[in-house]
């Protein structure tokens, strides 16, 4: 591996850049001699900021141009926020390795720096899914409730031009761009479940590059990578895609997993909800089982 460059591909967010950098840290720590280069990779996610993913094409439009690098062999390892990657793994290509999780949990930021219960009504909150909104609808919905697209400084940069009251963020985005005190509140995992994988930086490369595959291993975070199987069996049971709204977080304690999840009907007036924990040589199944019990509850009601 000496005398081999290894090329690592990402968006060219600020945000994306410093989780390759994560990823060359962690690659690093194996041998110093590592030869690897970060290539900045512009997708049509990046592009489109004004509509809903769910019109445009999906999770798949942040990580499609970067899988199309990989599977051209331009890259050898690709670098996605896990939030961004459809739950089917796409042909020839795997992702096997997760970074140690950042913070799962969802943040506001707010003008004068009010809590949630604390904005006046009519308040106009901005947020990118479905998901988010139902979930906050549930605990105020006398607030209007609007889509903000754009990176993390492009959100705050439209709070601050008085386009929004308040926004909504994950609290790793953040953190990593170290923007912490702009924060008004922390909701807890169980206020506001987070999407699947959220604050896991997933590592995607060729399924028969076996060089690569070892070194992955050995950087893999074992127990991101159970709540990550558990988490996202959850949306691959339920077939969800970018408009689902669903809520999926796992945590250890011992040997033990637990899971707690929630999916919203399509209105968003509908919301199913179940917690369940298994031993954790059986992260998978729990996320399976867990999907299961969801569909079933919900007859269909998340689906077109």
């Amino acid at each position: 591996m000496k005398s081999k460059k290894i090329i690592l591909g990402t968006r060219g967010s600020k945000l994306a850049l410093i989780y390759a950098h994560r990823a060359k840290t962690e690659l690093k720590k194996l041998s110093k001699e590592l030869d690897i280069e970060i290539k900045k990779i512009t997708t049509k996610g990046d592009v489109i900021q004004d509509v809903r993913l769910s019109d445009t094409g999906g999770k798949g439009l942040f990580c499609k141009l970067i899988e199309e690098e990989l599977i051209n062999k331009r890259i050898d390892i690709a670098v996605h926020a896990l939030k961004d990657l459809p739950s089917t793994e796409t042909e020839s290509l795997i992702t096997n390795c997760f970074l140690e999780r950042n913070d799962p949990r969802e943040i506001l930021i707010s003008k004068n720096n009010l809590d949630f219960q604390k904005l006046i009504k009519d308040s106009i909150v901005g947020t990118s899914s479905f998901r988010r909104e139902f979930q906050l609808k549930r605990i105020r919905n006398d607030l209007k409730y609007k889509l903000i697209r754009g990176n993390v400084d492009t959100r705050i940069k439209k709070l601050n031009e008085n386009l929004f009251d308040a926004i909504i963020l994950s609290y790793a985005g953040v953190k990593s761009l170290d923007l912490t005190n702009n924060i008004s509140q922390v909701f807890s995992t169980s206020e506001i479940i987070p999407c699947a994988g959220q604050g896991v930086i997933a590592l995607q490369c060729r399924e028969n590059d076996e060089t690569i595959i070892k070194l992955l291993n050995q950087i893999n975070h074992k127990k991101t990578h159970y709540c990550v199987q558990a988490e996202r069996n959850v949306l691959k049971t339920l077939e969800g895609d970018c408009e689902t709204a669903i809520g999926a977080f796992a945590k250890i304690e011992v040997n033990k997993i637990f899971l707690e999840a929630e999916l919203f009907s399509l209105d968003g007036k509908q919301r199913f909800y179940i917690k369940s924990s298994k031993d954790l040589s059986l992260a998978a199944e729990l996320g399976k089982e867990v999907g299961k019990i969801l569909k079933k509850k919900s007859k269909d009601s998340y689906k077109k």
